[in-house]
């Protein structure tokens, strides 16, 4: 069974329909990078498979025991966020947050759970820093941690590399490809056609007049020339 399948899913963003009767599968291990221009779904899709926001129809399902409380979501980065007052072991833990239930503490499972994350992401060197003094490149890194610790199986990133300089960028999209070759299922928002095509997974593009392109990442430069979308990023 797929990790996740969308079923006809419709959705609207502000009154207005922006994606409509969309059906597709996630299965374990895939890396499936969601592209397109502004206004025209991607965040109100994944707030949707976050259970963050309704369908208009259709339906979400999610196979091989994975539950909503255990997606690793790493959303896009605030000014406020920036300037969150906390040490790096703080941010990554909270990851854990979710896990917690009725137990208001963190126990030592956790703590090496965060651990293991930091070293999996280079970052254990700077866990008593201060979030708010880290470089843009790094905070990232961060984050991501703290979502790997909210899931083992599933991440979903949106527009991960957003601000950052040409080298932090492409250190992050090494890292994301790396946890994927280990295993890990990763759905992520992107701007960056010419560098998703180079991914061995799956592209979905969701466009202004509907019109959506759903299929290997080797495939999609095809149609990005046809469309005219090869020569500028979305």
């Amino acid at each position: 069974m797929a990790l996740i399948e969308l079923k006809n899913v419709t959705m609207s963003y502000e009154g207005m329909r922006v994606i409509t009767n969309l059906s597709l599968s996630v299965n374990k291990g895939d890396y499936l990078c969601i592209v397109g221009e502004n206004g025209t779904g991607k965040t109100t899709l994944i707030k949707g498979l976050l259970g963050l926001k309704k369908l208009d129809s259709g339906e979400i399902v999610f196979g091989d025991g994975l539950k909503k409380n255990e997606i690793g979501y790493l959303p896009q980065q605030s000014d406020l966020q920036r300037d969150f007052p906390a040490s790096v072991r703080e941010v990554v833990l909270s990851g854990r947050i979710n896990k917690k239930g009725f137990c208001p503490f963190f126990t030592s499972k956790d703590r090496k759970i965060c651990t293991d994350a930091m070293k999996r992401l280079e970052i254990d060197t700077l866990a008593s820093k201060c979030y708010h003094d880290l470089s843009g490149g790094q905070q990232q890194r961060v984050l991501l941690a703290r979502a790997i610790c909210a899931s083992e199986n599933l991440l979903i990133l949106d527009e991960p590399v957003s601000g950052l300089d040409l080298v932090a960028a492409e250190e992050m999209y090494a890292v994301i490809d790396r946890l994927n070759s280990e295993g890990m299922t990763v759905i992520m928002i992107s701007h960056d056609i010419k560098r998703v095509q180079k991914l061995n997974g799956f592209i979905l593009h969701l466009g202004h007049k509907k019109e959506i392109f759903y299929g290997k990442s080797s495939e999609y430069k095809k149609y990005a020339i046809e469309s005219g979308l090869w020569e500028k990023d979305i």
